[in-house]
């Protein structure tokens, strides 16, 4: 499979292949149903600190659609609660554009999750859901970034699980909060399709800013975070929170906030640099506005 310079592939085939070819997935590695995962904390054990990371940890799902010849596309997306302008709730499905387009069938699995009723643990629950209508597009793009938001009727957990916009990094949320270069940042998603385990959670990685300056988004529209990159990973959240490593003196948030959203891994002349290409999050915010048929940015939700 050739991937193009600069561009995150996001086929996986379904059987070895070649060490020439840069990712593959076992048909047993995807995450089956009905399968009891660990318990979870105490209701009275005392609040985690890593309470805020599994906020959107519960926001984020896998994409996924069957090619017919063995292979599947992969992405991952997250749920924002986005309430329309006159005040109606919304739920919104966002991920990198890419991953739906190279999905050419108008429906796509999208991996729900649910609590055991009567058992401890979660059961992985996919379903088909539209993404396009008679051919149709169902999401809008940002007119110039690789970014989709799509409205999607989720199941009741995830509807309450979905971040609140606020979460969404503005045009200057890097410099207000002090982000730079050497600053860690978490990473959410399916690399290579897998899941952290069978309930079809997320994976949680780490890297670390790389590129400088972050700032202005119109003259840097995308940043590069230091880590590997498979496909699967294309449109996952990354993100900051007070328990991630900052440079002394940089004021932690008291939520986590979305930086960005992954679309792309740096390849030069076929080599893979373990570099991310993160699209800044207020570009999500300008994708909802569009979607509005506003020329603004989408407002905060307080």
């Amino acid at each position: 499979m050739e991937v193009p310079d600069g561009v995150a592939a996001d086929l996986v085939p379904a059987r070895p292949t070649p060490s020439n070819v840069k990712v593959f997935i076992q048909p047993q590695d995807l995450p089956p149903p009905e399968i009891v995962v660990e318990a979870p904390a105490s209701p009275a054990a005392a609040a985690p600190a890593w309470d805020l990371t599994v906020g959107l940890i519960n926001a984020t799902v896998q994409l996924d659609q069957p090619l017919g010849d063995g292979t599947r596309t992969v992405g991952t997306g997250f749920l924002v609660d986005a309430p329309t302008p006159d005040g109606q709730p919304r739920t919104l499905l966002v991920t990198a554009a890419h991953v739906l387009e190279r999905m050419p069938d108008d429906e796509a699995r999208v991996g729900w999750r649910s609590p055991r009723e009567g058992a401890v643990g979660w059961r992985f629950e996919p379903q088909q859901v539209a993404i396009r209508d008679d051919g149709v597009a169902r999401w809008t793009r940002h007119p110039d970034q690789d970014i989709a938001v799509m409205r999607i009727e989720a199941p009741e957990a995830f509807t309450r699980a979905a971040i609140p916009l606020g979460w969404l990094a503005e045009r200057d949320g890097l410099d207000t909060l002090g982000v730079g270069p050497g600053d860690e940042l978490m990473a959410l998603g399916f690399p290579r399709g897998l899941s952290s385990n069978r309930a079809g959670f997320p994976i949680l990685r780490v890297g670390r800013v790389a590129s400088w300056p972050l700032t202005p988004i119109e003259a840097f529209p995308t940043f590069l975070l230091d880590f590997k990159v498979f496909s699967g990973n294309s449109g996952g959240p990354v993100f900051w929170t007070a328990q991630a490593r900052r440079r002394p003196g940089v004021v932690p948030p008291d939520h986590p906030f979305v930086a960005g959203v992954l679309v792309q891994s740096v390849i030069l002349d076929g080599e893979q640099l373990d570099i991310g290409v993160v699209a800044h999050a207020a570009y999500i915010r300008e994708a909802i506005a569009v979607m509005d048929g506003s020329s603004q940015p989408a407002r905060t939700a307080q």
